[in-house]
């Protein structure tokens, strides 16, 4: 089963946007398991996720994450801004699929 994780600042914002792709994920016949953290828990979650994808107010963030997660074959990537503030579920989940995918 493919694990993605979300981190924001908090974890809170990013709870509505899991529910969308899972409900995408769901309409699709995917088994994905989504989850959504505070950017402080990445190190502990990244051994159980195979993508994380993090709200872009934490964008800053993404070289110094991508950097610990490269070595253990992880991916690490930006929601597009327009995407997370429409809540658009479908458009990030394909977005994690395709990082999986490479």
């Amino acid at each position: 089963m493919m694990r993605i994780v979300l981190c924001c600042a908090a974890g809170m914002s990013t709870s509505m946007l899991v529910s969308k792709m899972q409900h995408a994920a769901a309409g699709r016949g995917l088994e994905i398991d989504i989850k959504a953290v505070p950017v402080g828990e990445f190190e502990r979650i990244l051994p159980d996720a195979d993508v994380v994808l993090l709200g872009p107010q934490v964008q800053f963030e993404a070289a110094r994450l991508s950097a610990i997660a490269a070595p253990q074959g992880k991916s690490v990537a930006v929601i597009d801004m327009m995407d997370y503030g429409m809540m658009r579920g479908e458009q990030v989940l394909d977005k994690a699929l395709a990082l999986h995918a490479s």
